[in-house]
């Protein structure tokens, strides 16, 4: 059983505590959060701690903070023999300064309290040596079928991309939904729309699956959109609207 201690309470903590919880093959023994109010963790008998001197030993110490917090919070970390990692996606191994250090990424957007299974949710580790990734795949497995071997530099590519095709569509989402309710439409109109489109790129390419106005350059429908848009919402239409017309441009 590896012994697992998670240190912050925030979305990406709380859910692999949950996760970690819940496993036959996982012992956690301690989560550290700066307010003594992790609910689920305190109602499940697990110790919370708020000071970084009383943690317990164990086999794996995983940092789930913010990334900017990162670097500072590891140098006030007590050193230990055990292995330490971070579940960012966007921050190098080496800012950890321990001798058996590594990343315990999980690519998903994750909230604390919506639920989530993990075990469709890809893991991709990172360790200074072979012997701690074996640990990190092994951990990982306790919880999700699907773990790559990712390092730093690929890393922060695909939080890149991640931030595209999370982040960014679900600020779209938020743009349409205001577009909704200023003309009294219901939002769940357009759900069918953004299942559909999500479900197209599991068979074809995202280029391949493009469709609109933009791509049929249909000006004068883009022109007709623009006069309905409100200054800051042309600027995103008209940037995308030429985006997908230079993409297809440059494939044709």
């Amino acid at each position: 059983m590896i012994k697992v201690a998670i240190l912050g309470c925030g979305n990406v903590g709380t859910q692999l505590g949950k996760a970690f919880f819940k496993s036959k093959k996982v012992d956690l023994v301690q989560v550290y959060c700066r307010s003594s109010t992790a609910s689920f963790f305190l109602n499940n008998k697990i110790e919370v701690v708020t000071n970084l001197n009383k943690l317990k030993e164990a086999d794996v110490y995983i940092i789930a903070i913010l990334d900017d917090a990162i670097t500072d919070f590891a140098k006030k970390l007590p050193q230990k023999k055990a292995l330490v990692v971070h579940t960012s996606g966007a921050v190098a191994m080496n800012v950890l300064p321990f001798k058996r250090r590594g990343v315990f990424y999980p690519l998903q957007t994750i909230s604390k309290n919506k639920k989530l299974s993990f075990k469709k949710v890809p893991f991709c580790i990172e360790a200074n040596s072979k012997k701690d990734l074996k640990i990190l795949k092994k951990l990982a497995k306790t919880i999700s079928k699907k773990v790559y071997k990712i390092d730093s530099e690929q890393r922060k590519n695909l939080h890149v991309a991640a931030v595209f095709v999370n982040n960014f569509v679900n600020h779209l989402y938020a743009i349409a939904e205001a577009i909704c309710i200023e003309k009294d439409i219901p939002f769940s109109i357009l759900k069918p729309l953004i299942l559909e489109t999500a479900n197209k790129i599991r068979k074809i390419s995202p280029v391949n699956a493009q469709t609109g106005p933009a791509i049929r350059n249909d000006q004068k429908t883009i022109e007709e959109h623009l006069k309905l848009l409100q200054p800051k919402q042309q600027e995103i239409y008209k940037l995308l609207t030429n985006s997908i017309k230079n993409t297809h441009q440059n494939n044709s």
